[in-house]
């Protein structure tokens, strides 16, 4: 069963650019398009000024005409287009798991602020195991691309590296997986991001042999590039770039987000945790302030 790149759709401009993303995401994978509308029933508590099916036929064009402006935009892209019904979290999380990846739109809340995602959106990426994509309001096809200067198509122009965030001290095979096909699929270059801390007492610089840190930064370099040894030799014609660097990783990862066409981290699933599902401090800060669009990646 082939598995088509799903989106969520809410009416938002953010959700649109989402669908917009994942439809040249689904022609590079060259996969159908899934275009959904959750539509959730509540009562009334008194009778609506303009009637009680408004509301739900305004729901049910959503879809509809996105899909009709993505098939004018892309027609050789096939697209299906879904208005489902019930909590949208629980209904996205299903879609998820029939699809490759789920898009879903982050509405904008200014540069110092970040960006803004609401409850369903942090609900389904807490909880589905497929990757998910959040996707800003006003992306475009031009973000993916460096700029250029000399009057090129779009076409012509190189992508944007693909920026991989990576935990050394946790297995995430899938994580690194999905960086390197996505990044290969784009004949992009792969950043990969390592970021690491020394021991508290170098705060202090008490005893501490000058060499010893250089040491230690060796060695993250050397368990980095051991990571990523195999997965280099199956994905020959991707250029990476390593940098195993000294601070909180979701600060590099915001700043390399500037130039990226695309930021994935992970997410570890753990299935023995009891209480609720999190996403842990570093997805959430790259996910509210990060320019680019983030993959999260569900890992064991």
């Amino acid at each position: 069963m082939t598995r088509p790149v799903a989106v969520g759709l809410d009416g938002s401009p953010a959700g649109l650019a989402a669908a917009d993303w994942a439809a040249r995401e689904a022609l590079r994978r060259d996969l159908p398009l899934r275009l959904v509308h959750v539509w959730e029933w509540q009562p009334y508590t008194h009778a609506p000024l303009v009637g009680t099916d408004a509301p739900r036929l305004w729901s049910e064009r959503i879809p509809r005409e996105a899909a009709a402006e993505l098939r004018n935009r892309y027609p050789e892209l096939e697209i299906a287009a879904d208005h489902l019904t019930g909590p949208p979290q629980e209904v996205l999380c299903d879609v998820a798991r029939e699809s490759e990846l789920l898009a879903l739109g982050s509405g904008g809340l200014g540069r110092l602020a970040g960006f803004f995602l609401g409850s369903v959106a942090m609900s389904t990426v807490a909880h589905t195991e497929r990757p998910v994509v959040l996707v800003r309001a006003g992306t475009t096809a031009v973000d993916e691309h460096r700029p250029a200067t000399d009057g090129r198509q779009l076409r012509a122009m190189p992508y944007r590296p693909v920026v991989l965030g990576l935990d050394l001290s946790r297995p995430c095979l899938d994580v690194i997986r999905f960086a390197f096909e996505t990044a290969a699929l784009r004949a992009a270059p792969l950043r990969v991001i390592h970021g690491w801390n020394p021991p508290a007492f170098f705060t202090y610089g008490v005893g501490v042999d000058p060499g010893l840190r250089a040491d230690m930064a060796a060695q993250e370099t050397d368990a980095l590039r051991t990571a990523l040894r195999r997965w280099q030799e199956k994905y020959p014609g991707t250029d990476v770039i390593e940098q195993s660097v000294i601070g909180q990783p979701a600060h590099h990862l915001v700043d390399a987000g500037a130039e990226a066409g695309l930021v994935v981290i992970g997410r570890r699933v753990n299935r023995l945790a009891a209480g609720p599902a999190r996403i842990g401090h570093i997805t959430h800060a790259v996910l509210h302030h990060c320019p680019a669009p983030v993959a999260v990646v569900p890992h064991d």
